[in-house]
């Protein structure tokens, strides 16, 4: 099996002058679900290269067993530094794709036409897919098949205004997931600020915040198992 995962090339917070990325535990975490499963991933961003990480993710109170062993992993590393191009990757050539979050998707997969025509391809080729936390924001301009937007009536999950708030970032985002969410007609599930909370809705599966990314992961590997098993596909029409 194969995986794509999809990190944000963009390390600027706004016009604050501080720096953002991606998420490390939003990475690492569902990364050694993937791996300890045996499944292959690869690494893409929309300028290819090494990714930027939010400095404040590897602080030491966000940092957990999966970050430690993550920066440990001289393999992982590897991968991170030479991430591809996501103009060159195909829908093709993976079983399932997985955007980890932070704050930096906010500002470029959420525009990015390679992101947005990336994912479309997968739900059009009938594939399950995960996204977390701000990636959920990546979804903003998807559509289906048949024009519509992706989220409209679909249940989905992301980082809440309230821990956008908690965060005090509510004024420097682009955008609110939740709000923006809830104005594409998407059902907007959420838990207290920081609770593990993954949707599934469809092909689409969506995790709330960073804690939730390891169970996104997880729930996209059952769901892909599921569809795996013999007869799935005759159960499923």
């Amino acid at each position: 099996m194969k995986v794509l995962m999809v990190i944000t090339s963009h390390d600027q917070l706004g016009n604050t002058g501080r720096k953002t990325g991606f998420w490390l535990e939003e990475l690492a975490a569902p990364y050694y679900v993937f791996k300890d499963a045996g499944v292959e991933i690869t690494l893409a961003s929309p300028k290819g290269g090494r990714p930027p990480l939010d400095p404040k993710s590897n602080e030491p109170q966000f940092r957990t067993d999966l970050t430690l062993r993550f920066e440990k992993d001289t393999a992982a590393e590897a991968q991170l530094d030479k991430t591809v191009r996501l103009d060159s990757v195909k829908q093709e050539d993976f079983d399932t794709l997985f955007y980890p979050g932070g704050h930096g998707p906010m500002w470029d997969l959420a525009e990015d036409k390679d992101s947005i025509k990336l994912i479309e391809s997968f739900i059009a080729a009938g594939k399950t897919i995960a996204v977390v936390c701000h990636s959920t924001g990546a979804l903003r301009h998807v559509k289906t098949p048949d024009g519509k937007l992706l989220v409209q009536g679909k249940e989905v999950t992301g980082f809440t205004n309230g821990e956008e708030a908690e965060v005090e970032l509510t004024k420097i985002v682009p955008f609110l997931v939740e709000d923006e969410m809830l104005k594409l007609g998407a059902v907007f599930s959420k838990v207290a600020n920081w609770g593990v909370h993954v949707v599934s809705d469809g092909q689409l599966i969506t995790g709330q915040n960073p804690h939730s990314s390891g169970p996104a992961a997880k729930t996209l590997m059952a769901a892909l198992a599921q569809k795996a098993k013999p007869g799935a596909a005759a159960r499923a029409s």
